[in-house]
């Protein structure tokens, strides 16, 4: 699979996981819990990144409010 095919298909969890490779790198110096906070962002900016290739919006504003509000109706 030539580069450019996979840039175009997974390039937004690829720019995620470097964005989230490059700030974790920060925190890897420091120790033992600094690396599983660099495993949460990995996997958030794999998160996010795959939100973008599936043309979601990256947080889902309207469908929390819209289930939060189902659920905490005072008067049912």
């Amino acid at each position: 699979m030539p580069w450019r095919e996979i840039w175009e298909s997974h390039g937004g969890r690829i720019a995620g996981v470097a964005f989230g490779l490059i700030l974790g790198i920060i925190y890897l110096i420091s120790g033992f819990w600094d690396m599983l906070f660099f495993a949460l962002v990995v996997f958030i900016g794999y998160t996010l990144g795959g939100r973008k290739d599936a043309q979601a919006p990256l947080f889902p504003w309207r469908e929390l409010l819209e289930q939060l509000s189902a659920r905490w109706r005072p008067f049912k």
